[in-house]
């Protein structure tokens, strides 16, 4: 019984403020994005961003052409045999 008493307090200490900080990354991130280096803002983020950007174009390039194949395919009339 001593325990389920004991329950709301270690609740509270569990979602307390003061048990850890947290840095601020935000300001670093405004510096990195707002640096005036010429890339666009999608490429900014370094390298996993430059990989993403190329996947998603390379995705997209695929799924076109694969769209328009199958959309030649289908206006082509079937052969009677």
């Amino acid at each position: 019984m001593n325990r389920l008493l004991n329950l709301p307090v270690a609740a509270v200490r569990a979602f307390s403020s003061s048990s850890r900080t947290l840095k601020n990354k935000v300001p670093e991130a405004q510096k990195l994005f707002q640096e005036d280096n010429g890339l666009p803002v999608h490429i900014k983020g370094g390298t996993s961003d430059v990989l993403l950007y190329r996947a998603t174009m390379l995705l997209t390039v695929a799924g076109t052409c694969y769209s328009i194949y199958w959309l030649l395919v289908a206006s082509m009339p079937k052969k009677k045999q």
